[in-house]
C-alpha cells in the first residue's frame, strides 16, 4: 500500500483522482490540497464521491507533501515545476497532469506558456507518461509528464503507421473535436450551457498549445521531423475526444489492420476495432480505453484512423493511474479496470 497526495484537487482532473483512487486497492489518498477551499471535505465540493472520500482540503505545504510516497499534480501550469524539485529530492514520485514537464526545450515551453521554466535540470530527466511508448521509462522515472488529452488522442492514433513507416511525413491532419470539460472548471463564458450547447466550433487554428506536444511526440517515433495540421474543435458534450487523422500511405496496397493489430495486441488500454468500424466517445466514457478504427477510403492512398478517448481519463486523470501503477509495480490495470458508462 502506498501513500499519494493530490495537489489542486478542485478541477475535474482531481475528482477523476479521486473517484479512481477510490477503487485502487494498492493506494490510498493521504492529502488533497487547495488553498481556496481549506477545510472543505472534498464530498462537499464534489457530491459524487460521497461515501468514497472524507478527506477535506488542506493548504499544500512541503513538509506534509514528503510524506507521501507519490504526488499528483492537477493545476494550473508553473505550479508543478515549483514544488517538484524540493518533493524528488525527499524521495517522493512525481505525476505532473500540467504542461510543466511535457515539452523537452525550455524556449518552446516558454513560448506557448509564457513563463520561463524555473527547473531544466529536472525537466531534462522527467519521463513522457504514454505508456505505450515509453513503458519501461516510466517504470524507473522520478518525474514523469501525464501528456495532454488531444496528444494522447492522436499519438495512439498515429502511432503503429509512423512506426512502420507506412506514411509520408510530411503533411500529416489531426482534426480533433473535445467535449466541454477539456476547458477545465473554472468559470468562463465560453464553458457556459448556453455558450456551448447547440454549436460546434474550431478554436486554436492559427496555434494551439498542444500542437508542439502532438509535433514532439510523432518526431521522436518517426526519428525525423514531421510536418502536422493541428485543428481542435468543442462539441456540445461532457467528455470525450474524438480525433480523426488523415495521412497518406508510401505504399497503397499496404495492409492497414495489420499493422494496427500487431502494434496493439499486447497493449491493455488500446481497443482496436474490427476493419470498417467507427468507434463513439460514448463508447469509452468514464474508461481508460483508447478506441480505435483504420480505413482506406475507396482504396485510395490515405490512410483515415479514428481515435476516440474520454478526455478526462486515458486523456488525464486515467492515464496518471496508469503511469502511477508502472512506477510502483502494480499490475498496469489496477484501478482502472471498470467497464465503460452507458449511456
Amino acid at each position: 500500500m502506498i501513500e499519494v497526495g493530490i495537489v489542486g484537487g478542485t478541477g475535474y482532473t482531481g475528482a477523476e483522482l479521486l473517484r479512481l483512487l477510490a477503487a485502487h486497492p494498492q493506494v490510498r489518498v493521504k492529502l488533497l490540497t487547495s488553498r481556496k477551499e481549506q477545510g472543505r471535505r472534498a464530498d462537499a465540493l464534489f457530491p459524487h464521491l460521497r461515501g468514497y472520500c472524507d478527506l477535506s482540503f488542506v493548504v499544500p505545504e512541503l513538509d506534509t507533501l514528503a510524506t507521501c510516497d507519490a504526488v499528483f499534480f492537477a493545476t494550473p501550469h508553473g505550479t508543478a515545476m515549483s514544488l517538484a524539485p524540493q518533493l524528488v529530492a525527499a524521495g517522493v514520485r512525481v505525476i505532473d497532469l500540467s504542461a510543466d514537464f511535457r515539452l523537452r526545450d525550455v524556449e518552446t515551453f516558454s513560448h506557448w506558456y509564457g513563463m520561463p521554466h524555473s527547473c531544466p535540470d529536472l525537466l531534462a530527466e522527467s519521463v513522457y507518461g504514454l505508456p505505450e511508448v515509453n513503458r519501461a521509462q516510466i517504470r524507473e522515472a522520478r518525474v514523469v509528464a501525464n501528456p495532454g488529452c488531444y496528444p494522447t488522442a492522436v499519438q495512439l492514433g498515429l502511432l503503429p503507421l509512423i512506426e512502420a513507416g507506412a506514411v509520408e511525413l510530411g503533411d500529416i491532419i489531426a482534426d480533433c473535436k473535445s467535449g466541454v470539460s477539456g476547458a477545465g472548471r473554472e468559470a468562463k463564458v465560453g464553458s457556459l450551457f448556453c455558450e456551448a450547447s447547440d454549436s460546434f466550433k474550431a478554436y486554436g487554428v492559427s496555434g494551439h498549445r498542444h500542437l508542439p506536444e502532438i509535433a514532439q511526440g510523432l518526431t521522436q517515433m518517426a526519428g525525423q521531423a514531421v510536418g502536422l495540421t493541428f485543428v481542435p474543435h468543442l462539441v456540445p458534450m461532457n467528455r470525450g475526444i474524438h480525433a480523426t487523422l488523415y495521412a497518406r500511405l508510401t505504399d497503397p496496397a499496404i495492409d492497414l489492420q495489420s499493422i494496427y493489430e500487431k502494434r496493439f495486441n499486447d497493449e491493455p488500454f488500446v481497443d482496436l476495432l474490427a476493419a470498417g468500424e467507427h468507434p463513439e466517445t460514448r463508447g469509452v466514457r468514464a474508461s481508460n480505453q483508447c478506441r480505435i478504427a483504420v480505413h482506406r477510403q475507396q482504396g485510395g492512398r490515405t490512410a483515415i484512423v479514428l481515435s476516440v478517448i474520454d478526455n478526462l481519463v486515458k486523456g488525464a486523470s486515467g492515464q496518471a493511474v496508469q503511469n502511477l501503477n508502472l512506477m510502483f509495480g502494480f499490475d498496469e490495470r489496477c484501478g482502472l479496470d471498470a467497464p465503460p458508462l452507458a449511456p
